[in-house]
């Protein structure tokens, strides 16, 4: 359930990057408007092209951060909400206890030669 939590989470801050990337498009729209005007006011050039790369900075930033969550579930490392590390530690432990297996027949073996000679 924790899983659909979290992926509700991740499509919600896709809806805020696709938000940003409008945002984008709208203060690049304003500049252009207002450098095909015969006088074009700078301050506000200024003003919208801060806007704008202050939007394009924050999408690349949040599209990074998905992309990296996307890396590390497309090749298994261990991210929120996987199994991968309780999985790798049963594994690890059922290949300890076949270890054990293995190592206490030979001493068994050991033993019953030993004790087999005079």
């Amino acid at each position: 359930m924790a899983t659909f939590g979290m992926a509700n989470e991740r499509l919600r801050a896709l809806e805020e990057i696709e938000r940003e990337i409008a945002a984008i498009l709208l203060n690049a729209g304003n500049a252009i408007l207002e450098l095909s005007k015969e006088k074009p006011n700078e301050r506000m050039l200024d003003k919208q092209a801060a806007q704008f790369t202050a939007s394009v900075q924050r999408v690349e930033s949040e599209l990074s951060g998905q992309i990296r969550y996307l890396t590390q579930v497309a090749t298994g490392q261990p991210h929120e909400g996987s199994s991968y590390s309780a999985r790798k530690d049963g594994t690890m432990a059922l290949n300890r206890i076949d270890y054990s297996r293995v190592k206490l027949a030979e001493l068994s073996r050991t033993c019953e030669q030993m004790l087999e000679q005079p």
